[in-house]
């Protein structure tokens, strides 16, 4: 139990009191009481909005009900001081006694600190990344692809059962197109001097899925009828495709548990099946399109097509499944795939570009109305990134003939690099990355910091142990106010991991660690002007033992947090 739980369970207590005394209803709901620390140091350690929270449902005053609460919470151990803050806030201050409690913790738990049991074993599927199966992965891509991986991560270490999920869009009209480039490539394999006309996909990457094609079927298909080679060479370069992007994405750590065919959700009737579902709830209707506003159409006739009554939950109209020539829309695909992946899960995140912003309250709708709102159902919108080199607009890759590769980056700046940057902002917020900037060894680099903090953390350890000296735990009292100040830093990770589980956003992580990171080399910098306050002190191996551990733990939480993002933390730099 991390020390925000047990206080959390001694605020818990001290209510009990009051309602044995009287003081409370017994049913009061108190799911809104939290215990976190408060906005400014200088107010104390810890902060509780219970007296906030319950004194309207008890029928009291909140300052009241907050004296009656600070006498039951000056009762617990290694609470010095409480004091009302405004209308009825409760500031702790605690003994040093509390946090070396703390740091013990740190080191008991290991690799396992910050690990919750909040998501109670529920399933998750998260679904990112889903690239068309159309080329290598570009950047476009990546930052989705790094966001999903290090959400799921984080739900994982949350107590939640995570199922990675990639959706192939193999079932549009952007297969048929990699069909006929490739049935190019296949041509150029066996000898032909091809154009790529406007319209087909132009990369050199589609030459091995020529080559392939050419050594397996020889030049049975050179003159044949597209509709003889179509189906089968838009399986075989799909295939190809999803190798090539499992590769590429696997340069970041990504691997997914689930891989689902939008062909085979159709072939399996799974969009016949959510539309009749619908049906049967009156959500969907047969009825006539609007006429597009703000376009004159010469030639427009109003067909009947069957609808989705997304106006019914904010749209601005209601939305087609099927196009008029039967086939089914983006958004008719969309029901059928959530329809299919809902059906064994508790709850369900998909990662999408902010170009499909327009699309999420209506598919929102669509799934609550599918699941009967048993399934929670979230997006995160993810923007693009824009990329620099020295605060210009890079050049194109050669190599793709026009884009930028997921594999070219990671050259360049390596794995930890690109998935640490791309958690350095808000996933919604957009998103620079300088190619320059991302390995400067600077202060104002997050990445740089954050790893050169667990280094010098690991050489001075290295240091400490050819001198004969080791980490003691027994000697912890020997700590100051500088040294607590640092500890309290560490000890927040497990309230950071849950609050960004409960809210999706696995860059808080980077955002902690940047300021844990900073906590640290502000002490470590306190030895350059101050002896006395340097780790290794080779007349005082007792002091020197206790900082020992506490460096080594403040690594610890570290290293915790940099595996939550598919970092691994440099041990030397």
């Amino acid at each position: 139990m991390t020390l925000f739980e047990k206080f959390a369970a001694h605020v818990d207590h001290a209510l009990d009191a009051l309602v044995a005394a009287g003081t409370l209803p017994a049913d009061i709901d108190r799911s809104n009481v939290t215990v976190e620390p408060p906005r400014e140091a200088s107010h104390g350690d810890l902060s509780t909005n219970a007296a906030m929270v319950l004194a309207k449902p008890a029928g009291t005053n909140p300052r009241a009900l907050a004296e009656a609460l600070s006498i039951e919470l000056g009762k617990i151990d290694n609470v010095t001081a409480v004091e009302i803050a405004g209308p009825g806030f409760l500031n702790l201050r605690l003994n040093a006694s509390a946090w070396l409690d703390e740091l013990r913790a740190i080191g008991q738990s290991a690799d396992d600190y910050g690990r919750s049991t909040a998501g109670a074993g529920k399933v998750v599927n998260i679904e990112y990344v889903s690239a068309n199966p159309t080329g290598p992965m570009h950047m476009g891509h990546c930052r989705g692809a790094v966001v999903g991986d290090a959400l799921a991560s984080l739900l994982e270490f949350s107590g939640y059962k995570v199922i990675r999920e990639y959706y192939i869009n193999d079932a549009g009209g952007q297969v048929d197109t990699l069909a006929r480039s490739a049935h190019l490539r296949y041509r150029e394999a066996l000898g032909e001097s091809i154009e790529i006309p406007e319209g087909l996909y132009p990369g050199d990457y589609l030459i091995p899925v020529g080559k392939r094609l050419a050594e397996l079927y020889g030049d049975r298909y050179v003159a044949a009828p597209e509709g003889e080679w179509l189906v089968l060479f838009r399986k075989a370069a799909v295939a190809d495709m999803m190798e090539m992007i499992k590769t590429d994405l696997a340069l970041l750590g990504i691997h997914h548990d689930l891989f689902s065919s939008e062909a085979e959700l159709h072939e399996a009737g799974k969009a016949e099946a959510a539309e009749a579902e619908l049906r049967a709830r009156g959500l969907i209707y047969d009825g006539e399109l609007e006429k597009p506003k703000g376009k004159e159409i010469e030639d427009w006739e109003p067909v009947t097509l069957p609808l989705f009554r997304s106006t019914q939950f904010g749209d601005d109209q209601d939305r087609p499944i099927k196009k008029s020539n039967g086939s089914w829309t983006y958004f008719g695909a969309d029901l059928a795939y959530h329809y299919q992946k809902s059906q064994n899960v508790d709850a369900m995140v998909d990662i999408w570009g902010a170009d499909h912003a327009g699309t999420v309250k209506r598919i929102k709708a669509a799934v609550n109305a599918l699941t009967g709102g048993k399934v929670q159902f979230d997006i995160k919108l993810v923007q693009m990134v824009r990329l620099l080199r020295g605060g210009e607009p890079i050049k194109m890759s050669k190599r793709s003939g026009s884009f930028i590769t997921l594999s070219e980056m990671v050259e360049e700046v390596g794995k930890d690099v690109v998935r640490f940057t791309m958690l350095t902002r808000k996933s919604d917020a957009q998103m620079d990355f300088d190619f320059a900037k991302v390995v400067e060894a600077s202060k104002d680099n997050p990445v740089f910091y954050v790893q050169y903090a667990h280094a010098r953390i690991q050489s001075t350890l290295r240091k400490a142990e050819a001198e004969g000296l080791g980490l003691d735990a027994t000697q912890l009292s020997l700590l100051g106010d500088a040294e607590i100040a640092l500890i309290r830093e560490a000890a927040n990770f497990p309230r950071i991991v849950e609050a960004a589980g409960k809210a999706s956003e696995p860059h808080r992580i980077a955002f902690y660690l940047s300021d844990l990171a900073a906590a640290f080399h502000a002490y470590w910098n306190l030895g350059n002007d101050q002896p006395d306050k340097r780790f290794i002190l080779a007349h005082n191996p007792a002091l020197t033992g206790a900082r020992l551990f506490m460096a080594a733990n403040i690594g610890q939480v570290i290293r915790n947090g940099l595996r939550l993002m598919g970092v691994e933390a440099a041990n030397s730099m």
